[in-house]
Parts: structure tokens; sequence; C-alpha cells
């Protein structure tokens, strides 16, 4: 089971103000979306620009949702606008208040604020009531078929469909029926209330699509009140036009959905009819209704992933993973656990652009977004994850010093830290051999490397065990070889990092990979599934030792362990007493080389 989220601020908290977007920036942006935006200010059509971000809280956000949310909340703030976090809580039995929470503290971790916190359960008393005024109209009716046979009489993709039986009941009767299943009367699936449309119609979306259905489910904001549950489709074409949204940015599977959306929303005129928004005003709930435009582009494809809700959440209740927030899952939960910064997922975004070509990013983008961002920002500490003992023989024993490093190579700002050194060192095991290969720079046996910023060592003796293992090496430090002194300039063949034995702090660290070992784990082609793909390689924990500076690291503070890559205090087990880490990411991408 995953650790909770942080709770979330409550919706009656005062918003973030977002800084004024810099106009070169925006104006520079070229894509499809800001296009029509631009052009839908200049004309008129829209005073000002309103979207909203509208999860289902059914699960965790993934990295496709990353993209969603900078564009619907970076839309808005780039002109001007306005952005709501409106949850699609159309189907309660899915839905968990935790989910709720970690989407809300996801979208303020990406660094977005929305206008004002909304759930499509604030507008089933108008649903309600839209409802009734097609029926009216005589675009809607009850529909007695059960599921089974609504699927037989739609059709297909070649052949069109057939009209229910009945479709022709009279209004009256209708109004009765659809009362009846609002009170409750009818078993779960006895009836529907479906828009008529055409069934003869190209787009099967189109086909006299359910807009009702009975479910007896208690509803986590609204609990017994509601036996009926509105369809996805037709609450959230609604959903919109009572919050006045202008550009309703959906992914590309919404496309053929857009004639129902724009039925729904033309049909029931909110903005025209402004009686069916009695119930929000009696709850003093705002609504600036309008027509909303829905604008689709292409979703967040990557490799080595897995982007359904459902085949993340088999994961984890499965225990195939260790929750919603572990490092190697593609939730913003898990990635943020695992080291990924605000700042390396909107870079990522950035990159890809928006528009309506469907692709498959390589996982190395989003790496490469993460070595950027951390490059520039993560200061600097040793550490050392396969520990081999390493003896100063021309130290005198309990030798202790303390040198300084600079936190960050590139940045004086960041300051100078205090790094312990001793007569005792730990050094990376794979950074000697006894035998070493065509090419090798570092430690062999007589020969010297160059200790970071202690001066250079020769390896003079080589300790095994009973069985044969090396267990220590013995060797002697240049005393002339320090930075700044004259020895220092002579060339050896390379620099190792290392941890003073004496201050060393053990630790535990979690070397993380991605979950899959293939770049398509969905492919199921050759009889495989992605369980089957799953890395088996995705998390090793080793103990390790790290310089007191990286020990004492608040949760969730990033640096690069010089030589192996950027690592992370883990968000809730590590302790400056116990310390945790997570490898982030490693310093150039390892695929490349096993492609």
């Amino acid at each position: 089971m995953s650790s909770p989220a942080p709770p979330a601020r409550p919706p009656s908290a005062s918003p973030r103000t977002a800084p004024d977007p810099d106009p070169a920036a925006v104006e520079g942006r070229q894509d499809f979306v800001r296009q029509i935006v631009r052009d839908d200010l200049a004309s008129g059509r829209h005073r000002a620009i309103r979207t909203r971000f509208p999860p289902e809280p059914n699960g965790y956000l993934h990295i496709g949702h990353a993209k969603a949310i900078c564009l619907d909340f970076g839309l808005a703030a780039e002109f001007g606008g306005r952005c709501n976090l409106r949850f699609d809580d159309t189907n309660p039995a899915k839905e968990d208040p935790e989910f709720v929470e970690a989407i809300q503290d996801d979208v303020r971790w990406l660094g977005f604020e929305w206008a004002s916190l909304r759930h499509a359960s604030d507008y089933f008393e108008v649903f309600y009531l839209a409802a009734e005024k097609l029926i009216r109209q005589g675009d809607a009716f009850v529909c007695d078929l059960s599921a089974e046979q609504v699927r037989e009489y739609r059709g297909t993709l070649t052949a069109p469909g057939r009209e229910s039986p009945f479709r022709d009941r009279a209004v009256d009767e209708n109004l009765d029926l659809f009362r009846r299943m609002r009170a409750g009367e009818f078993a779960d699936g006895a009836r529907t209330l479906r828009a008529k449309i055409d069934m003869s119609s190209g787009n099967i979306n189109l086909r006299d699509p359910a807009l009702y259905r009975i479910k007896k489910v208690a509803h986590q904001n609204t609990g017994d009140a509601w036996p009926i549950y509105p369809m996805y489709d037709y609450a959230h074409a609604l959903g919109d036009a009572v919050e006045g949204i202008t550009h309703s940015l959906c992914t590309l599977e919404f496309e053929d959905h857009r004639p129902l959306y724009d039925w729904c929303v033309e049909r029931v005129d909110l903005a025209g009819d402004p009686g069916l928004l009695r119930p929000l005003l009696e709850r003093g709930l705002p609504s600036e209704a309008g027509r909303p435009r829905q604008i689709e582009f292409s979703r967040l494809n990557i490799n080595y992933a897995v982007m359904s809700k459902r085949k993340l959440s088999a994961l984890v209740a499965d225990g195939l993973v260790d929750g919603w927030d572990d490092p190697r899952m593609y939730t913003l939960q898990g990635l943020r656990r695992r080291g990924y910064t605000p700042a390396a997922l909107r870079l990522f975004v950035d990159r890809l652009g928006i528009s309506k070509q469907n692709s498959v990013i390589d996982f190395s983008v989003l790496e490469g977004a993460l070595r950027d961002d951390l490059d520039a920002h993560a200061e600097r500490r040793m550490a050392v994850v396969d520990p081999l003992r390493l003896v100063l023989t021309n130290l005198p024993d309990g030798h202790a010093e303390t040198l300084s490093f600079a936190n960050h190579p590139k940045d004086e700002t960041r300051g100078r830290r205090a790094v312990p050194f001793s007569n005792v060192v730990w050094i990376e095991r794979d950074d000697f051999a006894e035998v070493p290969p065509k090419g090798w720079k570092r430690l062999i046996p007589g020969g010297e490397v160059r200790l970071r910023g202690a001066g250079i060592v020769r390896c003079d003796e080589v300790v095994k065990d009973a069985g044969g293992a090396v267990v220590e090496l013995r060797g002697t430090l240049d005393p002339e070889s320090r930075p700044g002194m004259e020895g220092a300039n002579r060339k050896v063949k390379g620099t190792l990092h290392w941890v003073g034995a004496a201050q060393a702090v053990a630790a535990e660290i979690r070397l993380y990979d991605r979950l899959f070992s293939v770049a398509d784990p969905d492919d199921e082609s050759g009889g495989l599934t992605y369980r089957d793909h799953l890395n088996p390689e995705s998390r090793r924990t080793v103990r390790g030792y790290v310089e007191p500076a990286a020990a004492q690291a608040a949760p969730e503070q990033g640096f690069q362990f010089e030589r192996l890559g950027y690592f992370v205090a883990d968000r809730h087990d590590h302790r400056p007493d116990a310390p945790v880490f997570n490898r982030s990411v490693t310093l150039r991408d390892t695929w490349a080389s096993k492609a």
C-alpha cells in the first residue's frame, strides 16, 4: 500500500497568484491550440479564456496527465485566464477520496493553482433538470433494453444500428419513468435514459447514446441522494457549459465524441436557459454558463511504460509494485518519489510541444529533461554504493582532517561544504581491477589515481579473504599532490570519488531503473502481457556510505552523487540518522548501449 499523499489545502483556501507570464515567451509559443486561442481573442469571440483540468478520481495521475495539466493551466496563465480543477466524479463505484487528495497534491506540486475547485457532482441537480428538458423536447427517452441488447441494436462500423422499440414513448411516459428512476424504484441496469439522435449515423457515438444509468452506489460527496448517475460524455459537456469553459482541451480519442459533446451543449442550451442553473444559485455556487468548444490534441505516449489506469491499478493491487507512489511507477507521485522535479516535467512537456500527430516518445527524452534540470540545480555530494576499504598507510591511525568542496561546480553562490577525510576511505569496488581490461583508467595494483580533492594515491597491497575476494587495499597518499600544490599537476589515469570512513554515514541506497524491459510492454502479439515484461532489475537495494552533508538532507532533497548519478532523499523513509536515497537517473543514458 502506498504512503498517503500529503493532505491538500482545503478548497476554501486562497489560491496562489501565478506570476504574470512573459509576453515574449507567450508570443513565441506556436502550436495550433494557442493559435486558436489567439484568433478567438482577436475576433472577440471570447473576452477571457476559461479552461479546466477534469480528472476522474479513480486512480493516481500519471506522466501522461502532466501534459494535460501543463496545457490546461499553462494556457490559462499565458492568456490571463482561469483554469478550474474539476473532478468528473460520475462513477462512484471506482472513486476514492485518497485519489482526490493525491490529484490536488500533484497539481500543486507541478506548480499550478486552480481558480476554483469543482466536482461534476456539484451539478447533479442541473444535469437532472437538463435531462428532463431533453425529454420534453423529444430529444431523450427512457429505454428498457438490457446492456447486451443495446450493444446488439447499436450496429457496427459498417452496418447501421436499429432503433429501440421504446424510442417512441410519449413525453409524459418518459418523464414519469425517468422520475421513478430518480426515486430509486428500479433495479440497477433495468433502464437507461438515452439521447434520441441518429441510429444510422456513421459515428457510433451518436447512435442514441445513454445519458443516465441506474446505479445504486453511495457517492463520496452526495451520499445516497442519487440512485442514477449521468454518463461521462453528458456530464463532461454540461460541466464545461456550467463553468463557462471557452476551450475544452481533450486528447485525440475524444475526437469522435465531439459531435455528441456539441449536441449536449446545444440541445440543453444552458447559456440560453438560466432557469436550469437555479439549483446552483440556491446553493450559492457561481456559474458562468457558456458555449464551450472542444479541441483535441495528441496524448503523451512514452515507451517502456504503460499508461492504462487499469493496468497501473492492477500492478498495485497484485503487489507487483510497492503502491501507487513506488518510484518505478510512472504516476506523478511515483516520479516525485523517484526524484523527478516539477521543473523537469514541465521542461519535458515543453519539449514535446502540442500537435494532433500521435507518436511514441523515447523514454530517454524524459530522463534527459531531468538530467538537464538537475545538472543546473542539484548540489554535489560524494557517496559509495559498493564500498571497498582503502587504508592510506603513510597517514597515522586516526588521522582526520576537513577538506573544502564546492557544492556546485558551476554556481559559486551555492557555497562550499566541509568534507571529512581520514586515513581510511571507502571507494567503489568497481573502481579497482587486479587484471584491468583494455583502456582501464582507474586503480590497479601498483597504479596511481587521484582521490577527488585529496591528492594522488598509489595502491601498494591487495588484501583478500580466505575465498580470494578482495576485502581491502593498502596504499600511500602523495602529500605534495593536493589541489593547488605543485605535485597536483602530475598526470594519472583517473579520478575517484570517496567517503572518509571515520565519519561516513551508512545509508540504504535504492537503485531504480525502468519498470519494463521492452519498449512496448502493451504489445501482446507474442502471447505475453505487460506483466511478463516487468524488469527484474528495476530495483536493487544496497548498503553504502555517504558523506555527512548528504545524510543531513531533507526529504525530497536531490543531489548529484559524483560519478554515480542523481539521487534523492526518500520522501517517506529518509532520516539523517538512517539515510535512504533513491537513484533518480544515471549520469548518461545506460539503455542506449543496450539497444
